[in-house]
């Protein structure tokens, strides 16, 4: 048997690629399972920046990948910390200008980064059981932005980390108004 080629054609200008887009979170309740306001990293790619990468350069990969922040990564798959939009548009870089005499542009993301061991986390077997009221108890208890959740060490592997859960998409969820806690 013959096999027969492909038909081909050449692209029109102006063609695009389709841009992922992350699945439709609905909306939650106090009384919602946890997990429904978490970014579950078994099931989503999880987002990551070199620590060299300048802080414009990380500001525009949070804006071409659609988050609001990244794991920084100098040896991946292990994990050196996280940044998040707050961490590059905030204070903390501002200040460093002032101390450091530096250009914004000059400034890292190793130089504003929160390292992993500072980071609050939770675990994954207790937010399975949690609803989102406890997760708005534990945000205004840590006074954070994103909550590490971490999967236990099995017998199939290591503790890793599972997933994010994040202020901003938590209240877009619970309801279209801004929610003070």
């Amino acid at each position: 048997m013959t096999a027969l080629a492909l038909t081909t054609f050449r692209f029109d200008p102006q063609t695009c690629i389709p841009q992922a887009q992350p699945k439709f979170k609905s909306a939650v309740t106090p009384e919602s399972s946890a997990l429904d306001v978490m970014t579950d990293l078994a099931v989503i790619k999880a987002e990551t920046i070199a620590p060299e990468i300048t802080l414009p350069e990380a500001e525009k990969v949070m804006i071409n990948r659609g988050v609001r922040a990244l794991f920084v990564t100098s040896n991946f798959p292990c994990i050196d910390g996280l940044v998040t939009v707050a961490d590059i548009l905030g204070e903390k870089p501002m200040k460093l200008v002032n101390e450091r005499h530096l250009k914004f542009q000059n400034l890292t993301v190793l130089d504003v980064m929160t390292d992993l061991s500072n980071l609050d986390v939770v675990d994954y077997d207790e937010v399975k059981n949690a609803t989102v009221a406890s997760l708005i108890a534990t945000f205004a208890k840590l006074k954070c932005t994103h909550i590490l959740v971490v999967q236990a060490a099995k017998i199939q592997g290591p503790a890793r980390i599972r997933g994010v859960i994040s202020q901003t998409q938590l209240e877009r969820q619970l309801s279209s108004k801004a929610t003070s806690w």
